[in-house]
């Protein structure tokens, strides 16, 4: 599967800015533990929180994002609420877990009131 990805910092600082919900999926082809977390990161995504948008970031074809953001390890997971960052994962990532933290504030910010 082709998943959305960032081409440049100016993309990148768009997507954070004009999105209410993102998560940003840093990785590259090397790493064989983010192939098989990644399709399950956006399918949880998909079916729970379809308002918060997946976008892919390749470390090695964009390694000034991973520093500007403060990523030295793959996978890490960036997610960002109305352009802020309240939610970083890196390394060992649980679904469930992850799926629980972003729970609260999707609600807070989606829910119809």
């Amino acid at each position: 599967m082709e998943y959305p990805k960032v081409k440049d910092f100016d993309h990148f600082e768009e997507l954070r800015i004009n999105n209410r919900g993102i998560l940003f999926y840093f990785s590259n082809d090397d790493c064989n533990v983010c192939k098989v977390l990644k399709p399950k990161v956006y399918e949880m995504l998909q079916k729970k929180y379809p308002e918060v948008k997946f976008y892919y970031v390749d470390t090695k074809a964009l390694p000034d994002i991973a520093a500007q953001n403060r990523v030295f390890t793959i996978p890490t997971l960036l997610v960002f609420f109305e352009g802020r960052e309240l939610i970083r994962k890196s390394r060992y990532i649980g679904i469930n877990e992850l799926a629980d933290e972003i729970s609260r504030p999707y609600d807070i910010l989606f829910s119809e009131v």
